[in-house]
């Protein structure tokens, strides 16, 4: 069992519909028929949304989420139209909001591998392949891959895990030639991102995109980036100049989380049924302090 620890109530704002409350983000929709998405500071861990919010997290990942956009609109377009807060919503959804074009999107988690980390490891270390795709032997926690390799996974509800599947398996989904956009568009992306990440200082050892098509200007279907994108939720950032295969490396992410929710100190034995415990305030501010790091080291802007 898994889910939410307690799911939040949503926001009623006069004009929008409320469609979906995420692990992170709430959804809705205007009376013009766009999507309305607000980022939370909710924050999740093995597979529980915890009942502890990380301050200014969802006002990060939209701004960041931003930044990576605009840099990669020369491969792919993205779902985003404004960053106006609609009328009549909280104070509070002011930097967290997007307008959104509505995509028919596509119930693939495209994932791109540079580094040999997380479920990717697990299966290497079972059968020298991850997602069916065979790599070299001798690689270890951290090593970086001959090439970066698409490895999909197919979308899980909130309180279960995205499954690992072939390549083979998304053709069958979605069809061949989509499949093969979404492999290319993908490792492009990865591509892209992974040298301004470097010329940065940090390593992007893995990440994971959301596409669907929408209608484009010529009536063609076009393939769009939606949902967030290269942020420390939904990507491996690692210090450049800490890199050493072989062991866990150091991450801008939910590391502190995961460790404290792992220790005789929480109390919590995650193989049970019963729900985390809330987060002691060190950890809620070092995992803040490290969300800020990574978009200070990204962006080379002041975040406060």
């Amino acid at each position: 069992m898994s889910g939410f620890v307690e799911k939040p109530e949503p926001v009623q704002v006069p004009g929008l519909i409320h469609l979906h409350t995420g692990k992170v983000r709430d959804l809705y929709r205007d009376e013009a028929g766009r999507l309305v998405m607000v980022a939370s500071d909710r924050t999740s861990a093995f597979d529980w949304v915890l009942p502890t919010v990380i301050p200014d997290k969802g006002r990060i990942l939209t701004q960041l989420s931003l930044w990576w956009f605009e840099r990669l609109s020369g491969i792919v377009p993205n779902h985003v139209i404004s960053t106006e807060v609609p009328a009549g919503a909280p104070a509070d959804w002011a930097g967290r909001t997007l307008v959104c074009r509505s995509l028919e999107m596509l119930p693939v988690e495209c994932v791109a591998r540079g580094y040999l980390a997380g479920s990717g490891l697990a299966e290497y270390r079972e059968s020298q392949t991850v997602c069916g795709i065979a790599l070299p032997p001798g690689l270890e926690d951290g090593s970086e891959l001959p090439a970066p390799i698409f490895t999909p996974a197919l979308k899980a509800e909130v309180g279960e895990h995205d499954e690992n599947v072939p390549y083979e398996e998304v053709a069958r989904r979605v069809g061949a030639e989509t499949a093969a956009t979404l492999r290319q568009t993908t490792l492009a992306v990865y591509g892209q991102a992974r040298d301004i990440a470097r010329d940065r200082g940090i390593i992007l050892a893995d990440t994971k995109f959301e596409l669907g098509f929408a209608e484009g200007a010529d009536g063609e279907r076009q393939l769009v980036l939606g949902d967030e994108v290269l942020t420390p939720d939904s990507s491996r950032f690692w210090p450049a100049d800490e890199w050493e295969p072989g062991r866990a490396q150091r991450s801008f992410d939910k590391q502190f989380i995961r460790d404290w929710l792992g220790s005789q100190e929480s109390g919590w034995d995650r193989r049970s049924e019963e729900p985390p415990p809330a987060l002691p305030e060190e950890i809620v501010q070092r995992s803040r302090a490290k969300y800020v790091e990574a978009y200070e080291r990204l962006t080379g802007l002041n975040w406060d």
